[in-house]
């Protein structure tokens, strides 16, 4: 059914588009706290090249209390993304469980259904007997295959089972 494809499609694509949303806050996460982990470095070598580790100090660096302050803001925004990464993830996996659904309905829509099989091979009638082995016993897989157990072998015959048009 092209109506089923077209939604598996859709969900695959909402699936993927989250899954780049995901990486990409991850990777906006982890480079917020490289940035934060330079600063704090920087901070460090200009408080020891002056001499005064004191923020309220008033001979206290320039450079380091700006520093200072782009790295409290990026912590901030990195402690918000993580808000934003959980949301995320939890719209991931919304969208994966509504890709497993469409791809289930699509599958049965698909596979023909055990009755069918068992009319259609039905009208092998004696094609099915020519080829029953002594001790055979004959089964139907829900894929359209004829199974055949005999003496503890498994045979199997594929039948063309023609599709509904759609």
């Amino acid at each position: 059914m092209k109506s089923r494809d077209t939604l598996v499609r859709l969900k695959r694509f909402q699936v993927e588009e989250k899954r780049r949303r995901l990486t990409q806050i991850e990777l906006m996460i982890s480079e917020f706290n490289r940035m934060a982990g330079e600063l704090d470095r920087e901070i460090a070598s200009e408080e020891q090249k002056s001499g005064v580790k004191d923020v309220n100090h008033y001979a206290y660096s320039t450079y380091a209390r700006a520093a200072r302050t782009r790295r409290d803001n990026l912590l901030h925004s990195a402690d918000e993304l993580k808000g934003q990464l959980e949301e995320a993830k939890a719209l991931f996996e919304q969208a994966c469980e509504e890709l497993e659904k469409a791809q289930v309905l699509e599958g049965r829509d698909k596979s023909p259904s055990l009755g069918e099989l068992s009319r259609e091979i039905s009208g092998f009638g004696a094609l099915r007997g020519a080829h029953r082995k002594p001790g055979c016993r004959i089964g139907l897989d829900g894929d359209g295959a004829q199974r055949c157990w005999a003496f503890g072998r498994l045979e199997t015959r594929r039948w063309n089972v023609p599709q509904e048009a759609g």
